[in-house]
């Protein structure tokens, strides 16, 4: 089976994903996405830098109905986890939890960088997307 990222210049699928963010040379800002310029200083000066694998659980909701077009996920919803992982040191990142289940997530949660699908594309490929998954469970 085939698989194709959602986006490409989001993450890199290696062994251990990675997301790729921007870090603007004149004041070092970490941002995520990568954006053309500094959100900061407003300088153009803006590098690649890539993310570490793992955070903590800043804050986190459970997402219960379907979102508004253009979403894509499964034809039957499923609720999922959605939640902001501090990657210490680099930025807050908003992402997709890979569990729903209130006993699992809390502020402060070890998490880790994984990829998972978010829907099969009209050629029956994977179509890929980063989320986090609390540490010690894939």
């Amino acid at each position: 089976m085939t698989s194709r990222p959602i986006a490409d210049g989001v993450f890199t699928d290696a062994p251990v994903p990675r997301l790729l963010a921007g870090r603007c040379e004149a004041c070092e800002v970490v941002t995520f996405p990568r954006q053309g310029g500094c959100p900061r200083c407003t300088r153009r000066s803006v590098v690649d830098h890539w993310l570490p694998p793992a955070g903590v659980l800043w804050s986190w909701t459970i997402q219960r109905f379907a979102p508004k077009a253009p979403y894509r996920g499964p034809a039957e919803f499923v609720p999922y986890g959605v939640g902001y992982v501090e990657l210490p040191g680099e930025c807050i990142v908003e992402g997709r939890l890979t569990t729903a289940d209130p006993d699992e997530l809390w502020i402060g949660r070890p998490m880790e960088l994984t990829l998972v699908v978010n829907h099969v594309d009209g050629d029956g490929a994977d179509v890929m997307t980063y989320a986090f998954a609390p540490s010690g469970t894939r």
